[in-house]
């Protein structure tokens, strides 16, 4: 499947959408730039589209955003601060490492999920400028990847995962699992959970392939 024909939200979802209450404009225009991304792509849309999706005047998106560029990056600023909190809440006073992996899993994989056009946004478009991709990278993705590594170096300290094992490379390896889910769930013809994918995904890292 090519990644423009990815489907994104059904009708009935955004029809949801707007009956919601209104959002403030900042958050409006943000919220329309990912429905536009996500249905049009990211190169393919223009400022325009973001505004009349948004109920806006063109010149009212330059009141916030410089660019067709910040938004996307604005996108992923805010989406990435709103996971970062999500995911402290879960693992709060949870001291069992494992069980902080399950978590983080949960609520990778079911915030994606309930937002299918921002599943779209950070699972295809973002990833296709070399520009973006380093801006995934910065301090913000670091600082989501830092609460799987804690997890994984709690672990070897108490003994439950192998010490032998990098746990920056263990995390990126968890994420990448995790990663690798999102994208099959957007681009896959089947309707599924895809929070439903976390527990095995987590009983995998934990235990191998290896029979038991």
């Amino acid at each position: 499947m090519n990644i423009h024909s990815v489907p994104p939200a059904t009708s009935s979802a955004l029809r949801r959408r707007s009956s919601a209450p209104p959002l403030p404009k900042r958050d409006a225009i943000l919220r329309a730039a990912i429905d536009v991304f996500a249905s049009r792509g990211y190169f393919n849309s223009q400022v325009a589209d973001v505004a009349r999706a948004a109920g806006v005047a063109a010149g009212t998106v330059y009141l916030y955003f410089r660019s067709k560029d910040d938004l996307l990056v604005s996108v992923f600023e805010r989406s990435m601060r709103e996971a970062l909190e999500e995911g402290r809440q879960a693992i709060a006073g949870i001291d069992d490492p494992p069980e902080r992996l399950r978590r983080f899993a949960r609520v990778h994989l079911g915030r994606l999920g309930r937002d299918r056009n921002l599943a779209i946004v950070f699972q295809v478009e973002l990833r296709q400028s070399v520009k973006f991709m380093e801006r995934f990278s910065t301090s913000l993705f670091r600082e989501y990847l830092s609460q799987i590594r804690a997890a994984i170096v709690d672990g070897q300290e108490t003994g439950q995962f192998r010490r032998d094992v990098n746990p920056t490379t263990a995390a990126k390896a968890f994420f990448g699992a995790l990663d690798e889910m999102a994208t099959n769930w957007i681009l896959s013809r089947r309707r599924y959970s895809l929070e439903s994918h976390a527990e095995p995904i987590v009983d995998l890292f934990l235990n191998g392939a290896r029979t038991r």
